[in-house]
């Protein structure tokens, strides 16, 4: 078993220091697990009363019975976690509307091994912090999957992403949504958001600008990049291009299906 440590937030106190409007449908985002989940889950939480945000935990597909209450009502609530698309998933979510959360796969490769080695993340993987086990290596692991214990490139984007394509879902791609916070006063900005909040339901106020703000500040998100202790800088910044053919060979056509290359 995984254990994941992270320094608890304020948001709940910033988000009720502004006027909200109750969801009336609830809402649930779902994502790739080290695809921005934490980013995209604070920024909406700006949006939503406290009171509807269902924060007891990711929902995921082994956890999903512990947390039908996520998605009755009322009152609606906004939940958030790495659900794989089957049958009991697509029924339980049916009411609520969805957002899905992609990454880019050869950055996500990056972004899973990160946070393998950071100090945030214990458990069945410690050994790997541990042993004398190169960069390369973990990226090949990450690409492939470590045998009954952790899943590789294709099942996490096949069960996670792929499956729930076509589907009553908005996708979000990590990569422009950090691109529309960097251009944050800018008008296509104003159109992103408009879109990414109808989408969950929410209409935009006057004041969105802020609220994104400090929904996205990395100070507040535990599993920002900036915000992970441990080894992860004898980690490279890009893959190269074997590593890049490796995740093309592991899932041909995954990239160009998520909107990528």
């Amino acid at each position: 078993m995984q254990s994941i440590h992270l320094k608890p937030d304020d948001l709940d106190e910033q988000t009720r220091s502004f006027e909200q409007q109750a969801l009336s449908q609830p809402l649930f985002l779902n994502s790739v697990p080290k695809s921005g989940s934490h980013l995209l889950r604070n920024i909406v939480r700006m949006f939503v009363p406290v009171e509807q945000q269902y924060s007891r935990d990711f929902i995921q597909y082994a956890n999903l019975k512990e947390h039908l209450d996520a998605f009755d009502g009322p009152p609606a609530k906004l939940s958030w976690g790495h659900l794989a698309f089957s049958d009991i998933s697509a029924i339980t979510t049916s009411p609520a509307r969805k957002i899905l959360l992609v990454r880019d796969p050869y950055s996500w490769v990056l972004s899973k091994a990160r946070f393998m080695l950071s100090d945030e993340l214990t458990g069945e993987l410690d050994i790997l912090k541990k042993a004398p086990v190169s960069a390369d290596q973990l990226i090949n692991m990450v690409i492939f999957g470590i045998h009954r214990t952790n899943p590789g490139l294709k099942d996490t984007f096949t069960h996670n992403a792929v499956a729930w394509l076509g589907t009553d879902v908005f996708l979000v791609r990590y990569e422009e949504l950090v691109s529309a916070l960097s251009k944050l006063d800018g008008p296509d900005t104003e159109v992103y958001f408009r879109d990414l909040l109808d989408a969950c339901g929410i209409a935009m106020p006057d004041d969105w600008r802020e609220r994104v703000r400090i929904g996205s500040d990395p100070a507040r998100s535990g599993t920002a990049k900036q915000n992970l202790s441990g080894k992860i800088s004898s980690l490279p910044a890009e893959l190269s291009a074997l590593q890049r053919e490796l995740v093309d060979f592991a899932c041909p056509g995954l990239r160009k299906i998520l909107g990528y290359g």
